[in-house]
């Protein structure tokens, strides 16, 4: 006799033909994951077997194959109506006896098992679902908080019907499955009370750029839906899995979405679940505690490692309980299926035009078109090829139609959304969460969508030019010399880490406090005593952690540890803040703690700024913050780099307050070195080379204090040259220096990249490493390899 229903622990990949994909998973955790403290709520799945005895009893099945083989779903109208059709049949048609007697006994033993009523999630589960190759993000119904047993056998014949939705009968045809081919199961899950919790999804792999060494964690209050709908702005996380497997601190980055709104149990007779606002206090903090998530990413570690590939994840934390649960576990479909010997490049050609709105950017390409806004599904038939969709949000329903769009940009969603999922298996750049997409733009116009300029995806006016570039990355010569990357923000660090490469050659550390914290330092240190609209400024940026200290250091470390994890094991020469006065004041609350300058280039900057009195407390932030990352997190390829030193007795004063902060050369292996950039750097390098461990010579600064004009002078603009004889000559007494002490010399200035004969240069004078721009390693790369380019 077949089985009508099979539990959860009886379960493994092996029956994904019996039970589909999802069921199948579920099973495989609990049998193999429950010794390892993966914790999977039990339950029971409906087989496929029941599924045809269901339609072919009924006589559905034959009905159901005519209507499809005759159906063409870019007739959207005609999948509309063909759709619905189906799922009528199928919902008014009795369940066989046999399968409710099943589905009866078992949903008895649940309830006997718990002592009390219980609520169930209803989920599908196909028998094509949750493949390597194909995702089927969302084609099919859930049902949540579903009780009693007259509820679960109609959200069983619901759930059957979901697999004639308009989006999966589209979807299926896409990805070349026949309708006949595909059976669906019923999975009957005891609900975790993430609804007085938290919930969320989980990547082991970065999903834009196809990193492996990360898990991305993304949460919110209340049931998943939410997230997976993208009808909320979730907190977003990214942890380390070589730190996290070394037992160390390993979150690197914490990014706080708005979390307007929560999925609840509903309080209304008849209705499921209710959709509420959440209040302002749980808005403006983390939804998890960094205990959750790094246990959640260990889970997702050990998962990873059973079925040997990236995984998606859903997961919830009980409310009541406080334990992490997993309720699903499928295959990563788009970027571990990727080229990892290929990359593809979009790059503006111009970086002024106006930006109408920004968001989370799901892929790395640009798109133009003519705006659509799409209020509901009622309007899909209006999106024509080529056009720009915008909406609030997408569900499944909207997918045949989103493979017609060159961009998509919707007001709410994070980067686990169904838009996000379905944006990167089509490939096409989208921008989430926006806020205000439908407000800000205007139907017919014409914008650019940029998703190629880090984790910020941007809405331009207009269309713009941009290029695309094809780099084969096995296909590079050795060089004499190692070319590392200029890397500043660290939100292009997952993806820049992919191009060849030594490191970072320079990483600039006001990247991080200009864009990510935004805050002047001392503005935080004495936030007391600031003044109240200040003060309000201020607590937005913070919300999530406990003080304006904490916040900045964090944030620090977070930015640093990014850069250093991307690119571990090679060097990370992180570049301690080198602002200028005029620079700082520009920051929320900078002008009361900045002084006004005639030509702050060469004022209060760098080493003098460490050193002084005013300006000294600010500069230990930035110690504690990359002793953290080394010392605790255990990234010790971050080197730490001194910009503009004047003379010998500023060297002395650095170097003994970087001691009394903890970082002192050779210690743990820390490597200090300093920026080669004032003309006296390089005349008296042997001395300075008795106090550091190698140079990095900042070209731009250097030619304009040895040439004696402002590069930021359109008068002289002409005379700058990095190539000027007199520049060289104090290059190579550097590389010259540097090479007879046996000590680190590179550049990372703007010259290599702009002149790759200069390049070629420093290489024949015999430099450690170049430091090139990410967009020009490849081109100067092959250039210096006497290849064309």
């Amino acid at each position: 006799m077949r089985d009508h229903i099979l539990w959860f622990n009886q379960l493994g990949m092996n029956d994904v033909g019996v039970v589909g994909g999802k069921n199948a998973s579920l099973g495989e955790m609990i049998q193999n994951l429950s010794s390892t403290g993966i914790v999977v709520p039990n339950g029971f799945a409906t087989t496929a077997d029941a599924f045809w005895e269901f339609l072919e009893q009924s006589g559905l099945k034959d009905k159901i194959n005519s209507k499809l083989s005759a159906l063409d779903v870019a007739d959207v109208n005609e999948l509309v109506k063909v759709g619905a059709e189906i799922r009528e049949w199928v919902i008014s048609t009795p369940l066989p006896e046999s399968l409710e007697n099943a589905v009866c006994t078992a949903y008895a033993q649940m309830m006997g098992e718990a002592g009390t009523e219980i609520s169930v999630a209803v989920r599908s589960s196909a028998t094509a679902e949750d493949l390597p190759e194909a995702s089927f993000a969302g084609q099919q119904e859930t049902f949540l908080n579903v009780v009693g047993i007259e509820e679960v056998l109609l959200r069983i014949k619901e759930v059957f019907a979901s697999l004639y939705n308009d989006r999966a009968i589209s979807y299926r045809v896409h990805q070349g499955f026949e309708h006949a081919d595909v059976a669906l199961s019923a999975g009957v899950q005891r609900m975790v009370r993430s609804d007085i919790g938290a919930s969320g999804v989980m990547f082991s792999i970065d999903t834009e750029s196809g990193f492996e060494d990360v898990v991305f964690i993304t949460s919110s209050w209340g049931l998943g839906e939410c997230v997976v709908q993208g009808s909320v702005n979730p907190d977003e996380y990214y942890v380390h899995k070589l730190t996290l497997a070394d037992d160390r601190p390993a979150i690197l980055t914490r990014n706080r979405g708005s979390k307007l709104i929560k999925m609840v149990y509903s309080d209304v007779e008849g209705q499921a679940v209710d959709t509420i606002d959440v209040s302002v206090t749980d808005q403006m903090r983390f939804s998890l505690t960094d205990e959750d998530v790094t246990g959640l990413a260990k889970m997702a570690m050990k998962i990873e490692q059973h079925y040997g590939r990236p995984m998606d994840i859903e997961w919830g934390k009980d409310g009541n309980d406080g334990q992490l649960y997993i309720l699903q576990a499928r295959p990563e479909t788009v970027e571990s299926r990727s080229d990892k010997n290929q990359i593809t490049r979009y790059e503006l050609k111009q970086v002024d035009g106006k930006v109408l709105t920004t968001g989370r950017s799901i892929g790395q390409k640009i798109g133009t078109g003519k705006v659509r806004i799409i209020p509901g599904l009622e309007y899909l038939d209006q999106v024509k090829e080529g056009d720009v969709l915008i909406t609030d949000m997408t569900d499944p329903d909207w997918e045949p139609v989103m493979k017609k769009a060159a961009a998509i940009v919707t007001n709410r969603g994070g980067r686990t959304c169904h838009a996000a999922i379905i944006a990167r298996e089509i490939g096409v750049p989208a921008v989430v969460g926006c806020g205000d997409a439908t407000r800000k733009l205007s139907d017919g116009n014409e914008v650019t969508v940029s998703c190629a300029e880090g984790d910020t995806g941007k809405v331009y006016a207009g269309l713009m030019d941009y290029k695309v570039k094809e780099i084969e990355l096995d296909s590079l010569p050795e060089l004499p010399f190692k070319v590392m990357m200029n890397v500043g923000n660290p939100e292009r660090a997952f993806d820049f880490q992919r191009l060849p490469g030594a490191g970072v050659g320079l990483a600039r550390l006001e990247f991080i406090i200009n864009n990510t914290i935004g805050v002047h330092p001392k503005a935080l240190l004495n936030y007391s005593m600031m003044e109240v609209d200040l003060k309000a400024d201020i607590d937005v940026r913070i919300a999530g952690y406990t003080d304006p200290k904490t916040f900045y250091v964090k944030k620090l470390e977070e930015g640093i540890s990014t850069l250093a994890a991307a690119f571990s094991p090679n060097p990370v020469i992180v570049r301690m803040s080198d602002f200028k006065s005029n620079e700082y004041a520009n920051m929320l609350g900078g002008e009361m703690f900045e002084p006004e300058e005639e030509n702050p280039m060469i004022g209060f900057r760098g080493a003098s700024r460490y050193i002084s009195s005013s300006f000294r407390e600010c500069f230990e932030l930035e110690c504690q913050a990359l002793k953290y990352v080394r010392d605790e997190m255990g990234l010790t390829n971050v080197w730490l780099m001194v910009p503009f030193i004047r003379t010998l007795e500023e060297a002395d004063q650095v170097i003994e307050l970087l001691a009394e902060n903890g970082l002192k050369s050779g210690e743990n292996g820390l490597k200090v070195i300093m920026m080669c950039e004032v003309p006296s750097n390089a005349i008296l390098a042997d001395e300075f080379l008795e106090r550091f461990d190698g140079m990095s010579i900042g070209s731009n600064d250097l030619t304009q204090l040895t040439l004696g004009l402002d590069r930021d002078s359109g008068l002289i603009a002409h005379l700058f040259d990095e190539r000027d004889p007199a520049v060289k000559v104090l290059l190579s007494r550097a590389i010259e220096a540097c090479n007879k002490a046996d000590k680190y010399v590179g550049i990372c200035g703007q010259g290599p990249s702009d002149h790759p004969d200069l390049a070629k240069w420093l290489m024949e004078q015999g430099i450690d490493s170049v430091s090139l721009n990410p967009d020009t390693v490849v081109e100067t790369w092959l250039f210096l390899a006497g290849r064309k380019v």
